[in-house]
């Protein structure tokens, strides 16, 4: 992994009512210029519709593999907003995938230290963004979503700075090896619970993983969903 990459692109955006529908979404992000303040609950400015799903300790910052954007493109050629910024992610950078980064991974970013906690789960508002069914299926099922950081030291932050890699915990997992995982019909129990207990992981997904290794514990034919 490059231990040292550029920032290409710092988005924020406000709660608003999605075009032609009746609900309401922060995932129409505009580019920042100048430094913004990254606290415990996310960017200054930066405001979430369902906190359930986005924002919030375990969810503050989200950051996206600018290079997805081509494949997604290649895809579905009739989806819009398929540039850096369009998924409503926080961060865009070029030279991290879910190849490259782990649970539990702390970088430094300007003045802020954050934490890997754990990855994006695509929803609805995906494909409404883009115009286009099925683009959030495709991006689960090739687990290109991305991934969210907790805040581990407040501080400002901005386009153009590097974002550094300074601790991997021990025998963390990538990014990728949890989407292989978590979208088996039916992953072994010790592959579940290496995932439920990396160093650094959201409690959520700790519960979620713990209870479906119970379930597959106590069912030891069918599949586990």
């Amino acid at each position: 992994m490059n231990p040292r990459i550029e920032i290409g692109g710092l988005f924020i955006g406000q709660v608003a009512q999605l075009a032609g529908d009746s609900r309401s979404s922060a995932i129409v992000k505009t580019a920042v210029s100048g430094r913004c303040l990254l606290q415990a609950e996310g960017l200054a400015g930066d405001t979430q519709a369902d906190r359930r799903a986005h924002g919030g300790g375990g969810k503050a910052l989200h950051q996206y593999p600018a290079e997805h954007y081509a494949r997604l493109a290649k895809a579905f050629p009739d989806a819009l907003h398929l540039v850096p910024g369009g998924l409503g992610e926080n961060l865009s950078s070029r030279g991290l995938t879910e190849d490259d980064v782990c649970i539990g991974d702390i970088f430094r970013v300007g003045g802020a230290r954050i934490q890997i906690s754990q990855p994006r789960t695509p929803c609805w508002k995906i494909d409404h963004r883009t115009g286009c069914p099925g683009v959030a299926a495709f991006i689960a099922e090739h687990g290109l979503a991305g991934w969210y950081y907790r805040v581990l030291e407040a501080g400002e932050i901005a386009a153009g700075d590097w974002l550094e890699h300074v601790e991997r915990p021990t025998a963390a997992p990538t990014l990728a090896e949890f989407w292989r995982v978590i979208r088996a019909s039916r992953p072994t129990i010790e592959a579940l619970l290496r995932l439920a207990y990396a160093s650094g992981l959201d409690a959520e997904w700790t519960a979620k993983l713990t209870q479906r290794a119970e379930w597959l514990r106590n069912n030891p034919t069918g599949n586990a969903t």
